[in-house]
Formats: C-alpha cells, structure tokens, sequence
C-alpha cells in the first residue's frame, strides 16, 4: 500500500531564517508590473474589443487538467467498429473492446461476455497491448470492468470453467511447486468466476500460514479474487499478525482496493481496521497501512488521526 508523495514547501518553510519580513505588505514589482499589463489589456480591449476576443476564445479553447471532466465524444460503440469486429483476428476483437470496457464504452462489456468463448485459446495474454490492457482492467474501479479482465484471461490461458479444470490445477500446485504463485492466482481468477469457489477457499485458508512467503503472498491474493464475505476476517488476521511485511501489505491490499471486493464488503472491514488503529504490537509501517487502507475504503480523507476515523464511522456506519 505504499505510496510516493510529495509536497511543496509553505512560504514559510522557503523562507530564510534570517529573512527580515516588512511590517506592512508592499506591492511587489512583479505584482505593480502585472497590474500594469492588465490595465494596459482592459484600455486595449475597450477600444479593439475583436483581438481580445479572438485571444480569448483561444485561451477557452485550450483544455486544462485542472478542469472537470470534458467527454470526447459519447461512450458508445461506434455501429462502424462493431461491424468491424467480425471481420478481425479475435487478438483485435479483444484489444478493442478491452479498451473501450476500461473507458466505460456502452456495449463493450455485453460484447466481451458474447465473444470471450470463441476466444479460447486463440488469444496471447502474456505480452502486447492486450497484456498491458489487461493489467490496467484488473486495476479499474469498475468491477465489470476487472471480470471482464479474469474472463478474457482464462479465454487466453485455454482454462475452462469446470471442476475439471480446478482438479488439474491442484494438481500441478502439488508437483510444481516452482509455478505455485501463477497457480495459485489463477485459481483466484477461476473461484471468482464461480468454479468451485468453496473448495478454493480452503485451498488458499491452508496456505495463509504456509512457511514459504511466495506461498502466503498469493494465497492471500486468491483471497482477494474469491472475494467472498468470509475472506475478510481471514485476511485481516493475516494483515494483523503475518511476519512478513510484503505479505501484510498484500492482505492490506487485498482488503481495501485490489481483487474483486464489492464496496460493501471492504465496508465490512472498517470496525477491525478502527481497532487495529491503536494496537500497541503493530510497527509504523503496518499501522501507516491501516490508515491508508481506511482511506481507500472509504474515501474519507482524515489522515492517520484515530478520533477522526471513529468520530467518522460513528456518523456513516449503517445502524
């Protein structure tokens, strides 16, 4: 959950300590010369008002980041793109449509649902755009957005969604041990899909305490991908007590942004992080990642002041 930040010195923090501050403000020279120019501007303006509009509607016409939201176009399939779609290679067919599911497309989702079982093991998941697309999805703060993710890659691993399929899996986790973190992410994919979603639950439950830290990483992000409500205590301990902190991070992950976690279940969450707050056993980084896990979850931005989070919850928290 770590995360860079930066921030820019206060005036006050620029300021040399042995700065001597007048008493009373001044106008600058930058500020008396800015003056200048825009009263230079308004006479100008009142006896040639067309230049100034011209500069003016261009000035408009330049979009700025600090803006809201401004649509392109609407988000909708094109009738040209999706006639189109027949005629291209499924690789195409899915590159384009994921793209459009990341950007809220009208359409694109129902198109993917409709396509993905023609696109069985005719797709490359593992490198090119569509890897990249993928690995965006999986990241959207739409869940339809991330299972569309997991479908088109079961579609590009040629893994179909039967019992038969988990079988063959565990088995390979069994005697590969040196692909157990691919296996046992894909296997979250697979329970989230609603293979065998129970038995995979206790797959990743008996591996949480597993004394290899591979293993613990990707048991709890399979944890996170069945995101069943039962998970959640599961994962909690393990971000609470787990020696390793890449492990604990995972967990703190898993709970408040990654995997398929609906809203309401990271909701869940809340009381346990509000008591892990003041937990005397946790070091500054895990406690840090309790903060920003709350954060996350909630949206509330209310730092790492523990009154705060409770005065918060005590108000939102459905009775």
């Amino acid at each position: 959950m770590s995360q860079e930040q930066s921030q820019e010195p206060s005036q006050e923090q620029s300021a040399s300590q042995g700065e001597i501050r007048p008493e009373t403000p001044t106008i600058g020279k930058s500020r008396l010369v800015f003056l200048v120019i825009v009263l230079a501007l308004t006479l100008f303006a009142a006896v040639n008002p067309a230049p100034i509009k011209a500069a003016w509607a261009e000035f408009e016409r330049i979009i700025l980041l600090k803006s809201s939201p401004l649509p392109a176009s609407p988000a909708k399939l094109s009738g040209h793109e999706t006639e189109s779609l027949s005629a291209m290679a499924p690789q195409q067919q899915a590159q384009l449509l994921m793209e459009r599911a990341i950007n809220h497309y009208e359409g694109a989702i129902e198109l993917i649902d409709h396509s993905v079982p023609s696109w069985y093991g005719r797709l490359d998941v593992q490198k090119g755009p569509l890897a990249g697309l993928l690995y965006t999805a999986i990241n959207a703060n739409d869940l339809r957005v991330r299972a569309a993710s997991l479908e088109i890659t079961l579609a590009g691993y040629n893994l179909h969604k039967s019992p038969e399929t988990v079988d063959e899996l565990l088995v390979r986790l069994q005697d590969e041990p040196q692909h157990r973190a691919w296996l046992l992410w894909i296997l979250g994919v697979l329970g989230n899909r609603g293979v065998e979603t129970a038995r995979l639950e206790t797959v990743f439950l008996d591996r949480i305490h597993d004394p290899d830290e591979t293993t613990r990483t990707y048991a709890v992000i399979g944890l996170g991908l069945l995101a069943t409500d039962s998970s959640i205590d599961p994962l909690i301990g393990v971000f609470r007590e787990d020696p390793s902190p890449h492990v604990r991070e995972g967990a703190a992950c898993a709970i408040a942004q990654s995997g398929m976690f609906r809203e309401e279940q990271r909701m869940a969450a809340v009381p346990d992080l509000l008591r892990m707050m003041d937990d005397a056993t946790l070091d500054a980084t895990t406690r840090s990642w309790v903060f920003q896990a709350l954060q996350d979850i909630t949206g509330a931005g209310l730092g790492s002041n523990p009154a705060a989070w409770r005065d918060w919850w005590s108000q939102h928290s459905r009775r």
